[in-house]
């Protein structure tokens, strides 16, 4: 589902996630993880009536900017983010606007399967590495 930070509950529900996957697992500073929340929209998507996926984008120019892509670890290996990907870029490909992620290195591999293509080097953020992808034009 998608929504704002305008719905309490459900903004809620997925900082809870983000925390837990990035805060917790990964060790990301909480100020750096939060951050661009009131100009992002936001997604959760549901397993089995749970709460197990999250991500968000953002306008970056005239560019958007996907981010925040977690999945809590009860919920890892069941496809949830490949198909939350694919629900988020059909949702925005009538914008017609060019999109990009900075992924990290360990998960490039589910971006490419969608037509991502990694462009320049490694870099890090939080101290992870992550490239920047670009979604192919069709």
């Amino acid at each position: 589902m998608k929504f704002t930070k305008e719905d309490q509950n459900l903004y809620e529900t997925s900082l809870h996630i983000r925390k837990e996957v990035f805060v917790n697992e990964q060790k990301v500073p909480a100020n750096e993880e939060l951050e661009y929340e009131d100009e992002s929209v936001f997604y959760l998507l549901l397993f089995e009536g749970k709460p197990a996926c999250t991500a968000r984008y953002r306008m970056v120019g005239d560019k958007i900017k996907l981010e925040r892509f977690a999945t809590l670890k009860e919920f890892r290996h069941k496809g949830l983010a490949s198909e939350l990907l694919k629900y988020i870029l059909k949702d925005i490909e009538k914008t017609g606007k060019q999109v990009y992620l900075h992924a990290q290195a360990y998960i490039t591999s589910l971006y490419e399967k969608e037509g991502f293509v990694k462009v320049g080097d490694i870099f890090y953020e939080a101290n992870i590495p992550h490239y920047k992808m670009i979604l192919k034009q069709k």
